[in-house]
């Protein structure tokens, strides 16, 4: 369940449906220098899959990207109760069961920081996302802000795909277009994104670019940039 992206990164899938359009999102596990885990944008954790991630090292980090990727923040926390739990700001407001979730800052961790670099995505403050960089890897760890739904899918997957703009190559989907209230803002946070030296880029929908990621992440982060 749990495959291999880079050195020190695996990722694993949910599959489910959202208003009858079959959908999957992806987990990042990051193990940290320290040997402990950082899990980005849970899902389910099976007894399988618990067993996959005990096997890594131990939880002790986990994150919700978004105040859209948040469903199985609480399962995850209540699955690892040594592991502290991380969600965007208004996260709490929007999810007051998760009492113990703090504040992701602005600014990376220290704890992290030898591994991960971030960027709080400015200008979207609906869904209030911020992306990763783990250097170790080179790997770029997005969640809704950029989408490719390739491979085969159901026919009113590849519609939706299609019709966000997100079947034929990584892109901002349509609908997160619509979202951004500051352009000016959302321009600086491409573009700092753009400066790390990305090898491959890791998204929730539903791809993971291991050929040409720059070149990939340029174009579609040239919606903010260009």
């Amino acid at each position: 369940m749990i495959e291999a992206i880079g050195p020190d990164i695996w990722h694993a899938q949910h599959h489910f449906m959202v208003r009858r359009i079959p959908v999957s999102s992806r987990m990042t596990v990051v193990r940290l220098r320290d040997g402990t885990l950082w899990l980005h944008s849970p899902i389910p954790l099976s007894d399988a899959l618990r067993a996959q991630l005990d096997e890594l090292g131990s939880v002790r980090h986990i994150v919700a990207p978004s105040k859209m990727h948040h469903l199985f923040a609480g399962s995850a926390a209540r699955a690892y109760p040594q592991a502290q739990l991380y969600g965007p700001p208004g996260l709490s407001a929007k999810r007051p069961s998760l009492q113990q979730m703090q504040d992701l800052p602005r600014t990376v961790l220290p704890q992290w920081s030898p591994d991960l670099d971030q960027v709080f995505f400015e200008g979207l403050p609906f869904l209030d996302e911020t992306a990763w960089f783990h250097a170790p890897s080179g790997t770029l760890i997005l969640t809704d802000l950029c989408q490719w739904w390739q491979g085969e899918l159901p026919f009113l997957a590849r519609l939706f795909a299609r019709l966000a703009g997100v079947r034929a190559g990584l892109a901002v989907p349509r609908t997160v277009r619509l979202l951004v209230k500051d352009r000016a803002a959302a321009r600086a946070s491409a573009m700092r994104i753009l400066a790390w030296p990305i090898e491959r880029v890791v998204v929730a929908h539903n791809s993971v670019i291991a050929r040409n990621a720059m070149p990939a992440a340029r174009k579609a982060l040239g919606y903010f940039t260009g």
